[in-house]
């Protein structure tokens, strides 16, 4: 007669056991193998390669001048051939690797994130940058979502304005914060290859919602003090690691100084766009959108004149949770297309000015 019981309890155990350790390890493997083929790969092999992981119908998202491409051959033959040609023995460098569940209406699934740079030795020119014969780091963010053991679609974000810098361009005007190449997470425990309590990743994405849902800067009410706002979300040693451009800023009342105070200042007509994917695991969680914001700079922002005219801003944030608040957070910021719809062409800039 108590057969039942013990059995029902041991169900919930097991049940309980396997929400907990929740994976999204074969979404991994893919996203991994991927990676090792498309770096061991020749240019004449790289259609092979993106054909044998990618879905035929691939949809990519790439920072200007690249924006929109579909079709796995079309990125292969865009993107990835003419980078592999200009930095040559390219190397991926990853801080951060992780997968989570997307719930965002139109785009669930399963989503594959990687972050850290793209070396290189800088040997011909790309997108007009004048090469340097130096090794040189392409920051960079990429959300995969895997289905069926193929990539479907991409969101590959990259610090273009970064590259120009260590090519010896000045894109932009001095910054607010520090120019940096960019460090992984102090804790150097972002490669989540195995598995990873589901819990601990659940407590990452309600700290990430938290905060988006707490900015004052998309809603009307009375104002207080930013440092006491942030604090809500953040701890008091955090980093806000910006992209080049802006630059990066350490503890709340510097990156209330140094960021988020001059940016909140800079723009009017802020509208929140949303999210195409927002997700998490173990310490670690971000989302990008396609645009996220459209906003006014009126008060101009880094250094670059006034305007009246709307732009959009293509964001990816990463995240390191520590305890129930964030402490580090990287971004990346399609400026050079913000700046574009300004009216001002970067590339086009940088390639008529002297390298220093």
């Amino acid at each position: 007669m108590v057969i039942k019981p013990v059995l029902g309890q041991m169900m919930l155990s097991i049940c309980g056991t396997m929400e907990k350790t929740m994976t999204f390890q074969s979404e991994k493997q893919t996203v991994r193998d991927f990676y090792r083929a498309l770096e061991n790969a020749s240019g004449s092999e790289i259609d092979r390669i993106m054909g044998q992981f990618c879905a035929p119908d691939l949809l990519w998202r790439g920072f200007h001048p690249f924006n929109e491409i579909r079709g796995c051959a079309e990125v292969g033959q865009r993107f990835w051939q003419p980078l592999r040609s200009s930095l040559a023995h390219l190397q991926r460098r990853m801080d951060i690797f992780m997968a989570g569940n997307n719930e965002i209406a139109g785009q669930e699934g399963v989503w594959v994130v990687s972050m850290g740079h793209l070396m290189g030795l800088f040997d011909k020119p790309w997108l007009g940058i004048p090469p340097t014969g130096k090794m040189a780091l392409l920051r960079y963010c990429e959300f995969n979502k895997v289905k069926n053991g193929m990539i479907t679609q991409s969101a590959m974000f990259f610090d273009i304005p970064h590259l120009m810098m260590q090519a010896g361009l000045q894109p932009f005007p001095p910054q607010t914060a520090a120019h940096l190449v960019q460090p992984g997470p102090m804790t150097h425990n972002g490669l989540l290859f195995e598995a990873q309590d589901s819990v601990e990743g659940q407590r990452t994405k309600e700290a990430i919602e938290f905060m988006i849902n707490d900015i004052k800067t998309w809603r009307n009410g009375e104002e207080e003090p930013l440092v006491d706002e942030l604090r809500r979300s953040w701890n008091e040693d955090m980093i806000w690691w910006g992209p080049a451009g802006i630059g990066a800023t350490y503890t709340i009342e510097r990156y209330a100084q140094q960021h988020s105070g001059p940016f909140r200042e800079g723009f009017k007509n802020r509208t929140f766009n949303g999210h195409l994917c927002r997700v998490a695991e173990g310490h670690f969680g971000g989302f990008f959108g396609w645009p996220n914001l459209t906003l006014t700079p009126t008060g101009g922002f880094m250094g670059m004149p006034a305007s009246e005219t709307p732009g959009d801003m293509r964001v990816i944030d990463m995240y390191r949770r520590d305890g129930d608040k964030l402490t580090e957070n990287w971004i990346f910021i399609d400026l050079l297309h913000f700046w574009n719809m300004q009216g001002v062409d970067i590339l086009t800039r940088m390639a008529q000015v002297p390298r220093s």
